[in-house]
């Protein structure tokens, strides 16, 4: 058995030819035991596949190695002892079984008949549950009482199999053709002569492989795992084993036979009609000479419920023999002539409850069916049909151009239990013939007239009508709904493209769903019907007015309705409105809203693009969501909802006053508002307020007892009393940002004492003189940016480094000040607590030397760095600390012209610097242990460097003047660096690149401008 599950693996595991290489499997001989008539029958099966002998070869080498894996190890190999017996007891090269029985001495005869009825005593009793059931299926009978003939099928044709494509195969469902059983019986074939070679075994090898079979799966479970399997899957499956074979081709997995768009031959049609003749359904979709397979299937298959088929020819003769097909019960006949086209067809049958004749061509048409529900005739070109249905429930004649008035008038009334009826499409259509259909058919439900221009309803009066589609009626017009109302149990209804539509007026109390779309003229809606839940109303230009009473509807969608002004609700169960691009609508909307309009569980309101509202007040309790984006009129913002989340003011950039009393919000961004001058905010759970570019916002009273982050930069006219109440209101804030706040004064910065949590504080471009209260007023800050404040001075910085001020401040931001070099030296020399420094455009700031003056010899050696590394526990004097520091940006600082940072310098934190675009920077000299980056871009003076950092990874020298050789040094003493920008490099070669490689070998990206030598 554990041959056949590499049989399995082979068969199943391979999604194209699986077939063929089980196949192939099955019929591997040896290049010195080959049995020719085998290996003409294997080889012809192959080529038949399309298989190569190249692929057949490695297959099996594949096949063999997994034999001899499962077989612990042993040497398949027929020449190698034990090895070679064993092989041949397992029957994997026939020739050598066939050699066996040529032997007169080998087996006995009484000894292979014993074997054989053990081995059909082992064959029946594993099909004991449901093989015992197939006696009636000749499939099953052949398999049980030939189990040990030769039955070949090489001379089958594979040419359906063959032709069909890759996706044919692969779609879903697959069903089997006649090739596919061609390939069972071959392997059914190949299994016999197998067992007869095990037979033949003078060393009971057949009796050990027997022990191994029976503890293979049971058939019961065996036939719940073919359960989940396809069709061609279970082909493939059939090539295992003869309990596999049997178990595929049990009738339970071919009660159903497709071959639509196959091209099957009438003789492998009726061979498989003969295989199942219990088939329940037969599909012949587009198969060749559908008429003659379908007469097949009828005389053959007495078990047959459903039939499919179409794009050919149907004879009269189908037709009249159907009746022989006593348990049919579902025919579905599409794109195909019926008859010679201009006979009458008749469809006779006493038990056939399903047909479908659609898109087929037919003159006249007489269907006479007792027991019919449902009778599909669409897109027919049938000038008559004669219906004797009286159980008929469902009738589709849709798009039947020829069927005139009188006839779907005929057909319509001779069903008196019709429940659904489509007309669409059928221009002939009159109202007299509704209203005939209205009297006659008193359980009519469905109604479809779509497309019928001469209908209007007007004296139509269907009362248990539930779904109705009128689109593009031409003749719908506001006087139709009178007669619509009366259809008092209608749940759908659909009035898309009625072009002469003006008003809808209904008080309908079962109305869900209705459809308004492209009604050009239609201009006021009114409905009343407690169940409504779902209605679309689109692009109806003229559209003004909507009043809408209902209990269910929890979702409103009114988009791009232009001409809307009026909006009346009274929906207890909305939660969710959209009238984007409703341009009309006006303030008075927010009524309808407001806590008693109406809409009492409101929770989503999109308003986006209404650009005639100007001033918006709303007062709702359950208010969630609300959007307001691009609407540029609105100069008033008024909402007092204490539940609300979310709020979107983008584009609103002509607010002026807006008042927030009280929200739900976590966070708001009134950034957008530039002209914003009021503002009032009571929000409880707010923590983020973001007020950037309110550059008139002048009076702010921010009450938000959880606020932990304001961001005020640019508000230009916001005082110091207003800074002050904010602090008060806020004592939970974190963040404070004042960029470009020049009203802001020393009163507002020692209010900040009521901010005992602050930690970052930004008064960048400010006109600040001194920052005594900043000192003494934010003990705990972290964080200072003080970017571009010209109006300080050296003496602005004394507290920091004579006084300690600020013990806790981590990051210091003086870009673009006034500071002298001999402030910044101090500074950086005794505020070693620092981590993050930014000195970007400091004019007066000359050079970076932490060193002796003048003296370069403390320029560290490799020795001395390695000693450093080595050393783990070295002193250092009690009065040098080592600097915390860790980023230092130097960026666009022109008079620098020299960098000196040796190891004296204790900078052991230090992992980034970042000194590009100083234009006159001469030297570098740099020893940083921990040093990970280095930015040098755009120094274009730059002509030494020398660099003992063993960390360094990324090394940036863009547009810089360095030569090879002083570029070569400096990354030879950097072990660790990965990444090199030598780009615009003037001095830099491309022949260089190899010798930089080679000074660095742990270099990994290198960018350059130059095009390899």
């Amino acid at each position: 058995m554990r041959t056949w599950c590499c049989c399995l693996w082979l068969c199943i595991g391979d999604d194209m030819g699986g077939e063929a290489k089980s196949s192939a499997g099955r019929g591997w001989n040896s290049a010195d035991e080959a049995d020719s008539e085998n290996g003409d029958d294997f080889a012809d099966l192959a080529v038949r596949l399309g298989f190569a002998d190249g692929d057949i070869e490695e297959q099996m080498t594949l096949f063999q190695e997994m034999e001899m894996a499962m077989n612990g190890g042993d040497d398949p190999d027929p020449l190698a002892g034990g090895g070679g017996r064993a092989r041949e007891g397992r029957g994997l090269g026939r020739s050598s079984g066939r050699a066996a029985g040529e032997s007169s001495g080998s087996v006995s005869g009484a000894a292979a008949a014993v074997a054989s009825q053990e081995r059909d005593h082992d064959w029946h009793h594993k099909r004991a549950k449901f093989h015992a059931d197939t006696g009636e299926s000749n499939s099953a009978t052949a398999c049980s009482a030939n189990a040990g003939s030769s039955r070949i099928y090489s001379d089958r044709h594979f040419n359906l199999f063959r032709d069909s494509s890759a996706s044919a195969l692969k779609s879903e469902p697959l069903y089997p053709t006649s090739s596919m059983l061609d390939i069972i019986d071959y392997a059914y074939h190949i299994e016999s002569r197998d067992g007869m070679d095990n037979v033949s075994d003078v060393d009971g090898e057949a009796k050990t492989e027997d022990i191994e079979v029976r503890m293979d799966l049971t058939d019961d479970l065996l036939h719940m795992v073919f359960s989940f399997l396809n069709h061609m899957d279970l082909c493939r499956a059939a090539l295992v084993c003869r309990q596999w074979r049997a178990a595929s081709t049990h009738e339970d997995f071919w009660k159903c036979l497709n071959f639509e768009n196959r091209n099957i031959s009438i003789e492998q049609f009726e061979d498989m009609c003969r295989r199942y003749p219990n088939a329940a359904e037969v599909n012949i979709t587009g198969a060749t000479a559908i008429h003659l397979l379908v007469m097949k299937a009828v005389s053959s298959l007495r078990n047959l419920e459903a039939l499919t088929l179409g794009k050919g020819q149907l004879g009269d003769a189908f037709f009249y023999a159907l009746s022989e097909c006593n348990l049919l019960k579902s025919l579905n006949v599409t794109d195909a002539t019926l008859g010679n086209g201009i006979q009458e067809i008749p469809i006779n049958h006493d038990r056939l409850r399903h047909l479908q004749l659609i898109k087929c061509r037919v003159m006249r048409i007489s269907v006479r069916c007792p027991q019919l529900e449902t009778l599909s005739l669409k897109r027919s070109n049938m000038a008559q049909a004669q219906l004797s249905c009286p159980l008929l429930r469902d009738l589709d004649i849709g798009s039947c151009h020829k069927l005139s008035d009188a006839a779907i008038r005929s057909a319509a009334i001779s069903c008196p239990l019709l429940e659904s009826l489509d007309m669409s499409n059928c221009s002939c259509v009159s109202d007299e013939t509704l209203r005939e259909i209205a009297l006659t058919c008193a359980n009519l439900h469905v109604l479809n007239a779509s497309y019928c221009p001469n209908i209007s309803l007007e004296s139509v009066r269907l009362p248990m009508l539930t779904v109705l589609k009128l689109d593009n009626c031409e003749g719908i017009t506001s006087a139709s709904m009178a007669a619509i109302a009366h259809s008092y149990m209608l749940e759908v209804l659909e009035l898309d493209n009625c072009s002469l539509l003006t008003s809808v007026s209904l008080d309908l109390p079962h109305l869900k769903n209705i459809r308004l779309v492209h009604c050009r003229k239609f201009a006021d809606l009114n409905l009343r019907t407690l169940m409504l839940s779902s209605i679309m109303v689109s692009n109806c230009g003229a559209l003004h007015r909507i009043n809408i009473t209902s209990n269910s509807l929890q979702k409103l969608a009114l988009q791009k309705q232009e001409s809307l002004t009026t909006l009346a609700l009274q929906c207890q169960s909305l939660q969710e409105v959209d009238l984007t691009a409703c341009e009309s609508l006006t303030d008075s909307i927010c009524e309808v809203f407001n806590d008693g309009g109406g809409c009492p569980l409101l929770k989503s309101l999109v308003l986006d693009n209404c650009e005639s509202l100007v001033t918006v007040r709303f007062c709702s309790t359950s208010l969630v969501s609300l959007s307001l984006s691009e609407c540029r009129g609105i100069t008033t913002l008024d909402l007092t909802c204490p539940n609300l989340q979310q709020v979107c003011l983008d584009g609103c950039d002509h607010l002026e006053k807006a008042h927030f009393c009280p929200v739900g919000l976590g966070s708001l961004n009134l950034g957008i508002c530039p002209k914003l001058s009021e503002l009032t905010i009571e929000a409880p759970k707010m923590v983020l307020l973001e007020l950037k570019g309110c550059g008139v916002l002048a009076e702010a009273s921010i009450n938000c007892p959880l606020l932990t982050s304001l961001d005020a930069s640019f508000c230009s006219h916001l005082r110091d009393d207003c800074l002050s109440a904010t602090a008060r209101s806020c004592p939970l804030i974190e963040s404070l940002i004042l960029m470009s706040c020049p009203s802001v004064g020393s009163d507002g910065l020692y209010s900040l004492c009521w901010l005992p949590h602050l930690t970052m504080l930004d008064l960048s471009y400010t006109f600040l003189t001194n920052l005594v209260p900043v000192f003494e007023s934010c003990l705990h800050l972290k964080v200072l940016k003080l970017q571009a404040c010209k109006y300080l001075t050296d003496s602005s910085l004394e507290p920091l480094y004579m006084r300690g001020a600020l013990p806790s401040l981590r990051e210091l931001d003086l870009s673009y000040g006034p500071f002298s070099q001999s402030a910044i030296e101090e500074l950086l020399s005794c505020c070693t607590h620092l981590t993050h420094v930014s000195l970007n455009g400091c004019v007066n700031m000359h050079d970076l030397n932490w060193g002796c003056p003048g003296d370069l010899s403390q320029s560290p050696s490799a020795s001395c760095v390695n000693d450093v590394l080595e050393s783990n526990n070295m002193l250092e004097p009690a009065e040098l600390p080592n600097r915390l520091l860790q980023n230092l940006n130097c960026v666009g600082c022109p008079n620098i012209r020299k960098v000196f940072i040796p190891l004296l310098a204790r900078c052991y934190n230090l992992s980034s610097l970042n000194l590009s675009l100083s234009n006159n920077l001469k030297e570098v000299v740099i020893a940083c242990l921990n040093l990970c980056l280095l930015n040098l871009s755009n120094c274009c003076c730059l002509e030494t460097l020398r660099l003992e950092c063993p960390k360094l990874t990324s090394l940036f020298l863009q547009s810089c003047n360095i030569t090879e050789e002083a570029l070569e040094a400096a990354v030879s003493r950097c072990m660790t660096l990965e990444t090199l920008d030598v780009r615009y490099c003037q001095q830099i070669s491309s022949v260089s690149m190899g010798r930089l490689r080679v000074a660095c070998p742990s270099l990994k990206r290198i960018f350059s401008s130059l095009l390899p030598p």
